[in-house]
């Protein structure tokens, strides 16, 4: 299954049709069913909710899905789940693979970017398994599903042409509400999705490639070869434990760099535990936001639910979705 490159933006004044540079289709994975094998990996953080990842694991498993988890889940080094090798081979023998279709990030943290710096996403050669091949565009492969820190991987494969899935990773998916769960899964399995309600900023109508993201993490992606092409895209943030003045730094960022210039809408989810701190002189990371975003004139929504605090509602990486600022409402194309 193949998504069409083109956007539209169209306010009470306008009407245009831009295209993307980018302008290879993008390809959706086979839909999932049960019986499916599915692989859990843990590519970023050490593992620390045990409860709460077993949790996770039993909601796939409930489902009537395969759920294989690697024998080296609970390693660690330092905060990270393992050395960089370690880690990276883990996600290259689920990745290339041919029985599974479907890799569960364990949880986030950091770590993405470590193991980023000597990869490619590659397939199993069907006649030299010991030879990994490019991936071919007749060639669905499997979904990728994580959030946080795993944006580094979604938007590094959203860059070769494949879509994952911006969606509560293994330890955060049994805190979620059922809908919530429920929207994973039919994104996953090729259902229509409900339109997300927020609050609009005004400044109209615009659909386009949607890009979940970590601000931190996309941040710091900026200007690096992981960095998609965000000319049209839709940008849909959240972050966790950043004080204002760190949010303010990272937009200030993405402004000059000009970023930001490239993107159609922008849409706000949770920033979790970004509160100023006590006792010192600062704003609310709504007015840091307001600010930074408010002059740009494209579409704005904000207070979606999506983000570290749940619910987290899955959003699918590169499927062409609708940003409504005047009515407040993300849609996304099934």
């Amino acid at each position: 299954m193949t998504i069409s490159p083109s956007i539209s933006i169209t306010n009470n004044q306008q009407s245009m049709q831009v295209k993307t540079k980018n302008t290879e289709n993008l390809l959706i994975p086979q839909s999932l069913q049960p019986g499916d094998l599915l692989r859990v990996v843990a590519p970023s953080g050490a593992l620390r909710e045990l409860e709460a990842f077993q949790n996770g694991v039993n909601i796939w498993r409930s489902r009537g899905y395969r759920v294989e988890v690697i024998p080296e889940i609970e390693d660690r080094w330092g905060y990270l789940a393992g050395r960089d090798e370690n880690r990276r081979n883990h996600l290259a023998a689920a990745w290339q693979d041919p029985e599974c279709r479907g890799i569960l990030c364990a949880r986030g943290g950091f770590g993405t970017t470590r193991i980023l710096e000597e990869w490619t996403w590659m397939l199993q050669n069907q006649e030299n398994p010991n030879v990994p091949s490019p991936i071919p565009h007749t060639q669905s492969p499997k979904w990728l599903i994580g959030f946080s820190d795993i944006t580094a991987l979604l938007w590094s494969l959203y860059k070769t042409g494949i879509c994952g899935v911006h969606a509560p990773v293994m330890t955060t998916l049994a805190g979620e509400p059922a809908w919530s769960i429920q929207r994973l899964f039919d994104i996953v399995e090729g259902k229509s999705l409900e339109p997300l309600k927020g609050k609009g900023w005004g400044g109209g109508i615009v659909s386009g490639r949607l890009l979940p993201a970590n601000l931190t993490v996309a941040t710091h992606l900026l200007g690096t070869p992981m960095q998609p092409e965000l000319d049209g895209a839709i940008l849909a943030i959240e972050d966790v434990g950043e004080a204002p003045y760190r949010i303010d730094r990272m937009l200030t960022q993405w402004r000059m760099s000009g970023a930001l210039g490239k993107i159609a809408g922008v849409a706000i989810g949770s920033f979790t535990k970004c509160e100023p701190p006590e006792n010192i002189p600062s704003f609310s990371v709504d007015e840091v936001l307001r600010d930074r975003l408010s002059d740009l004139n494209i579409p704005i929504v904000s207070d979606l639910p999506f983000g570290h605090q749940a619910p987290n509602a899955a959003l699918p990486v590169g499927f062409t979705a609708t940003l409504n600022a005047d009515e407040g409402v993300l849609t996304v194309s099934s």
